[in-house]
């Protein structure tokens, strides 16, 4: 039994790594994402076949606790909208860095506060290493996912989001004191092993790392919140590692390393993609909601608004539209509508070309899952490498809700807390329609000065409901 525990394991790893590379394109990430569940599934099952004959299992337990994930885990994943979808990640990962420090907690209990162990939770140095490592990684991670969760969900009020914000350097003080003080718990413990700990110590790790989890991210603006989830699912994937360390539980140690591995590279690439370090991230966000409003008619200048007919007149005429999709986009549920539109201007000759940003929206291809849900195909969707070079030769580019990637202080202005980061050439268009429902702010907080240039005209309102006015003004030219 013990060589078909291993053979479904390798084969559960081998499926990971292939619905993994599946996630690298659009086109194969719906499979990929169905590969790696049945890699999960198959890991599961070798697990339940590995401890069946271990005399303290509660199979009980065991089926409540898999009828219990499915009820709470399917229905949220089912329902959620694409707009809701980042939050949803967040709150997913943070109860598997949960899960993972009760595990940590439980292998305590079980040991007696590290004071004896069994023949298979040998070696004693991964098992005390392994869950205290887990202890503090998964706790912060959990912590810290739920702060990440209210941000996103928009939960916290504005007033105590930005004060939070102000409060960086207060809280970065005190995870100082935090970090040290749950090491030296941990470290304590560890030399004690072998002679027992008093419970009290693990919960004092516990809630050292914890609090350490939500002065982390508190601080941290909107506009870095898609790195900061990133970063904590990466630590999750370690703390499961680490767990797994002390489990001696094959399945956990690979598939945490691989969730680790890949979501530090994601973050790293994140983290280029704003021209910002890891370090910059955590420790000086910039951005508390994006609900700073720019004044139109201020040092920029005034912003010119355009109409529905306009704006269809001027695509209906050009040779290339590029569609330059945000968050707004995703809020007003616009996908569909903008589908329309470009099929029309497709029937009239016009090429339609979709840019996406790195990270549009708030979580890597949050844009492209969007648009292909409309039935976008996915050669119109250009990266924003492959379609800058194509705004010089752009009769009209049409912005729905996207700011920060759009604005021309990151490549112009160094000044600008943004400045460096990369954007889509969007100002160097013949011409710009910008689709918002106000001139207010994006995540970072700061004016965009593409909304003042000669050549950009906004039409303010809904997204779904202007690119439905639009669609009719087409029709009848």
């Amino acid at each position: 039994m013990n060589y078909l525990v291993t053979a479904l394991y390798i084969a559960a790893f081998a499926l990971f790594i292939l619905g993994l590379s599946g996630l690298t394109g659009p086109k194969t990430a719906v499979r990929g994402n169905l590969i790696a569940a049945a890699g999960m599934g198959l890991a599961v099952v070798a697990t339940l076949i590995k401890v069946r004959d271990t005399a303290t299992v509660n199979w009980v337990l065991i089926v409540v606790g898999l009828v219990l994930g499915v009820v709470l885990g399917v229905p949220p994943a089912k329902k959620t909208k694409m707009t809701a979808m980042p939050q949803l990640v967040a709150l997913f990962n943070g109860v598997g860095g949960g899960t993972v420090a009760l595990i940590a907690w439980a292998e305590f209990i079980e040991t007696d506060g590290f004071g004896h162990f069994t023949p298979d939770q040998s070696p004693t140095v991964a098992l005390v290493v392994g869950s205290l490592f887990a202890a503090i990684i998964g706790s912060v991670s959990f912590w810290g996912s739920l702060v990440a969760y209210l941000k996103l969900q928009e939960s916290i009020p504005k007033n105590v989001e930005k004060a939070l914000v102000r409060s960086a350097k207060v809280f970065q003080t005190s995870n100082v004191v935090l970090l040290l003080g749950a090491i030296a718990t941990a470290a304590y413990i560890g030399l004690h092993a072998g002679t027992g700990n008093p419970l009290w110590l693990i919960v004092v790790v516990l809630v050292l790392a914890g609090i350490m989890g939500l002065f982390v991210v508190f601080p941290i603006g909107g506009a870095d919140m898609p790195v900061v989830i990133s970063l904590l699912n990466a630590l999750t994937g370690l703390s499961a590692a680490a767990a797994g360390l002390a489990l001696n539980n094959t399945a956990m140690i690979v598939a945490g390393m691989i969730v680790g591995a890949s979501g530090s590279i994601l973050t790293n690439l994140m983290a280029v993609a704003m021209n910002r370090s890891i370090p910059a991230i955590v420790f000086g966000s910039f951005g508390a909601g994006g609900d700073t409003a720019a004044v139109a008619g201020g040092e920029q200048g005034t912003a010119k608004s355009t109409s529905a007919a306009d704006a269809a007149i001027q695509m209906a005429y050009a040779n290339q539209v590029i569609v330059v999709p945000g968050y707004g986009l995703a809020v007003a549920q616009a996908q569909h509508a903008v589908k329309d539109m470009a099929a029309i201007l497709e029937s009239k000759g016009v090429e339609v070309k979709y840019a996406i940003h790195p990270v549009a929206g708030r979580m890597p291809g949050h844009m492209n899952v969007l648009l292909a849900e409309a039935d976008v195909a996915y050669d119109a969707m250009k990266e924003m490498d492959d379609v800058n070079g194509e705004f010089s030769r752009t009769d009209v580019t049409l912005v729905i809700g996207a700011n920060d990637v759009t604005n021309p202080a990151a490549r112009n202005d160094p000044s600008s807390p943004i400045h460096g980061m990369p954007i889509l050439n969007v100002d160097e268009s013949k011409s710009v329609i910008v689709l918002k429902r106000s001139m207010s702010s994006g995540y970072a907080g700061i004016e965009n000065p593409l909304f003042f240039l000669n050549h950009t005209s906004m039409l303010f309102g809904d997204a779904k409901k202007s690119v439905g006015e639009v669609i009719e003004e087409l029709k009848a030219l």
